[in-house]
């Protein structure tokens, strides 16, 4: 399958115009069979003070436009995430839409972010992994700071996650850390991982682009870059259940260490 990664420059103080920008990237997306946009790349991750402004239900323009967009292109997209308003609760969300412009599944960012960040002071933490079983293959969903968090990707793997999707907003200055997370959890879970990440600035920070998609061995197929660009590759899911065959790494694992009864 076709997969793309739409790596994103934010446009600050005018949501509109991001939206109709990830609208026309989507539509060069044509022909693929998978899309991703990077995290919170319609008003900036780095916009704390129009967070709670700019929050949106799932009937807000972001969603819409997102799923219209998806149907129009006929692929699977996911979203990147925006701040979502439920109730009087704020998340740091993403949704996977279907070729329809149905809503498959949503993530909520389960490890906020909290240095020099206001993500932890203003948004609520999910509580919920997102593994979701699609014709493509069966995916799990992830956003930025996640990818320091192993536990939460081994949990995804035991639920059959073969893909990672990964939005995020990730700084120039943790650069190496980011193709070294990428590159880890791909390898040590034998999964495709596919991350869009934001390119360009926010509030004066420079975002690390290289989006990626990266393979079951943690070879890096694809890399954005640190420039606006739609990052794009051919993946297929034998490759998967291949490298799991021959070098079954999963199958050493020791039960008691994953919450399992150990024997006697």
């Amino acid at each position: 399958m076709k997969v793309c990664s739409i790596q994103m420059a934010v446009i600050e103080e005018d949501k509109r115009a991001a939206i109709d920008k990830a609208v026309e990237a989507v539509s060069r997306c044509r022909g693929a069979d998978l899309v991703i946009l990077p995290e919170i790349w319609n008003i900036g991750f780095l916009s704390f003070d129009r967070y709670i402004a700019e929050a949106e239900s799932r009937q807000g323009p972001t969603l819409t436009a997102m799923r219209a967009a998806a149907k129009e292109i006929g692929a699977f997209l996911c979203s990147g995430s925006f701040v979502e308003r439920d109730g009087g609760n704020y998340y740091n969300s993403s949704f996977l839409i279907g070729p329809s412009g149905d809503i498959l599944a949503s993530y909520r960012k389960i490890h906020l972010f909290g240095y020099n960040s206001r993500e932890t002071e203003i948004l609520t933490p999910g509580n919920r992994l997102s593994v979701v079983e699609t014709p493509l293959g069966t995916i799990g969903m992830a956003t930025c700071f996640d990818l320091r968090f192993p536990e939460l990707f081994r949990a995804m793997v035991d639920r059959g996650a073969e893909v990672f999707l990964i939005c995020s907003a990730w700084p120039q200055p943790r650069l190496e850390h980011w193709i070294l997370l990428n590159r880890t959890r791909a390898l040590e879970n034998q999964c495709f991982l596919i991350s869009a990440n934001c390119a360009g600035s926010n509030r004066g920070v420079q975002f690390a682009g290289h989006s990626m998609v990266v393979d079951p061995w943690g070879a890096i197929a694809v890399d954005g870059g640190d420039v606006e660009t739609i990052v794009s590759s051919e993946i297929d899911l034998v490759a998967v259940h291949a490298a799991r065959r021959d070098f079954p790494a999963l199958a050493g694992r020791v039960g008691w260490l994953n919450g399992q009864r150990s024997e006697h």
